[in-house]
């Protein structure tokens, strides 16, 4: 087997609508249509998507609460990392930025799933 792409991600949330105001609002990352029968949401970046799963039970615990960027996360690239910290901080979304020093911060969706935002 030869793996030669990555096709999508799916994150477990409790409640769409306030998933959908982070993902698609906050980050404004563009919604696709979708056609199944259970509550979710996707978000189209190039070839690769974000699948938002509703399970009502959905909770994620830090392992690092401490560094955000050492628990399980998604990572997306940006051009310009100081519009993104302008754009969180408009929205009152806390972040932390990477200890490594390098140009890339952390932020959480409301179920504390771990988001990494780094320029490329």
């Amino acid at each position: 087997m030869q793996i030669t792409k990555c096709l999508h991600t799916a994150v477990l949330v409790s409640e769409l609508e306030t998933a959908e105001h982070f993902y698609g609002k906050i980050l404004g990352l563009p919604k696709v249509e979708r056609s199944l029968n259970f509550p979710g949401v996707w978000y189209q970046l190039g070839e690769f998507q974000i699948h938002l799963i509703v399970n009502p039970n959905a909770t994620r615990e830090l392992v690092n609460s401490q560094k955000w960027g050492r628990n399980p996360h998604i990572a997306f690239g940006v051009s310009n990392l100081d519009e993104a910290k302008k754009r969180l901080q408009a929205y009152g979304q806390s972040f932390q930025l990477s200890a490594s020093g390098r140009a890339a911060l952390f932020t959480q969706d409301p179920d504390a799933n771990v988001v990494e935002i780094s320029q490329i």
